[in-house]
């Protein structure tokens, strides 16, 4: 699963944690570009559905496919990063990201919806690779007293790669939906419509492969950095087994359903945008406002880092997630910019979320806590469920704003989970060890 370091007397501390504070700043990049791929979704959605004349269930399929990478690769990806060291790994993960984005090409060229999902496989693929090495590692590079804060400082990385590579993407990619209407397009013209416009995407994700192998240059010219690295072995089965601890397999499952909630919202931005009871937007005008749905969490991350060093992450959690309901509550239930802005604004509630649940799941397991991340990374498949079944809800009721009901529940489970996890919790260590291998 996912990596135990052991590290050298010269790189690491006698808690486990890695003395190398100058690697952050990697790891922060890291966080960068994953996190800004990863939210480009919410751009390519809107464009291939209104290329390819998609329902919402289809749409979505492209979080189904990106997402489904973390529930495929996750586990052997863990392995290979525990067989070859962090940064070799980061260097495997960004070549995997760069052959995904070159996949666009062909799949322009043929104009195949299904083409484009593979491509978006293989290019999630990369990024599982690439956060199976930045999870662990940032928790490692300090004080086992501070993760969750250095955490979700880090996660504020991630979040300003979500708010810039949206607000960029969007003017690239949708710029041009709202001058033909596909529907009124067949045969020869349809495909040539297909291909010129998807050239758009191609161009972007091109520039985006050059930039990930320089990147992935870089990172193995300072493949032995971590002197000592050593890793933990552990078996498939007693990874598996920690879900039957309380606290462990209950934030197993809220961060399937935050992930999922995070993404449905995030999937369905420009569209319900668009919709003439919020704000009427074309493509592009509403494509042009995703990053303040991230820019939210982003700020929230720089604040929470500070916040968690100071109350209780739990009460921090629940309350967040509470926010976020009543966030939606109050955008299903107005109109206008009030609907559009409390939608957007659910992504300063959504800060702190994961990493918040991540260090309190993995409270507790001592050595263990490095195959309890290896589980909690399968459990972002939830980006690929809960958008998709979003998706459908919407498609059968005719409507977004019912569909955003399924969220919300996934927020209320959230909520509990903040209250269990007031509760003290007994390190593995003490409860049978012996069980798990």
């Amino acid at each position: 699963m996912a990596m135990a370091p052991t590290a050298a007397a010269d790189s690491a501390t006698d808690n486990g944690n890695i003395d190398a504070p100058e690697l952050r700043v990697f790891v922060m990049a890291l966080f960068f570009l994953f996190g800004g791929i990863t939210s480009l979704n919410d751009v390519i959605i809107p464009k291939l559905k209104e290329l390819f004349t998609l329902n919402y269930t289809q749409a979505m399929l492209v979080q189904f496919c990106f997402f489904t990478a973390y529930f495929v690769v996750g586990v052997p990806g863990a392995a290979l990063v525990k067989r070859i060291g962090y940064m070799r790994g980061a260097a495997v993960g960004l070549l995997t990201m760069m052959a995904g984005c070159l996949l666009f090409v062909p799949a322009s060229q043929s104009a195949l919806y299904a083409l484009f999902l593979f491509a978006l496989f293989i290019l999630a693929s990369g990024v599982v690779l690439v956060q199976v090495v930045s999870n662990p590692l940032i928790s490692l590079l300090g004080p086992a007293k501070t993760a969750s804060s250095r955490l979700t400082f880090a996660q504020a990385f991630n979040s300003l790669g979500t708010v810039l590579f949206p607000l960029i993407g969007a003017s690239v990619i949708l710029g041009k939906i709202k001058d033909v209407k596909v529907d009124q397009l067949v045969g020869p013209a349809l495909d040539a419509y297909r291909v010129t416009e998807s050239r758009l995407v191609v161009n972007t994700y091109i520039g985006l492969a050059i930039s990930l192998a320089l990147v992935a240059a870089v990172v193995w010219a300072n493949r032995n950095r971590l002197k000592g690295e050593h890793h933990e072995e552990s078996s498939l089965a007693a990874s598996f087994a920690l879900l039957s601890r309380p606290r462990f397999g209950f934030g197993a499952l809220c961060i399937f359903l935050y992930v999922g909630a995070e993404v449905s919202i995030g999937s369905i931005i420009v569209n319900y945008l668009g919709q003439a009871s919020v704000m009427g937007l074309d493509h592009e005008a509403a494509g042009g406002q995703i990053w303040k749905y991230w820019f939210g969490a982003m700020v929230g991350r720089f604040i929470g880092s500070l916040v968690l060093r100071f109350l209780s992450p739990g009460k921090v959690l629940a309350g967040c997630a509470a926010g976020a309901i009543t966030l939606l509550a109050i955008s299903t239930h107005t109109s206008g910019l009030v609907a559009a802005y409390s939608l957007l604004s659910i992504g300063l509630m959504n800060s702190i979320m994961f990493p918040t649940i991540f260090t309190l799941a993995c409270e507790g397991l001592g050595k263990r806590a490095a195959d309890g991340s290896g589980i909690i990374n399968v459990a972002i498949f939830g980006g690929a469920v809960v958008p998709l079944a979003t998706g459908a809800l919407a498609d059968l009721t005719g409507s977004l704003t019912t569909a955003l009901l399924l969220p919300a529940l996934c927020y209320a489970v959230i909520v509990s989970f903040g209250i269990f996890a007031l509760r003290p919790v007994a390190p593995i260590e003490a409860d049978a060890s012996a069980a798990f291998g």
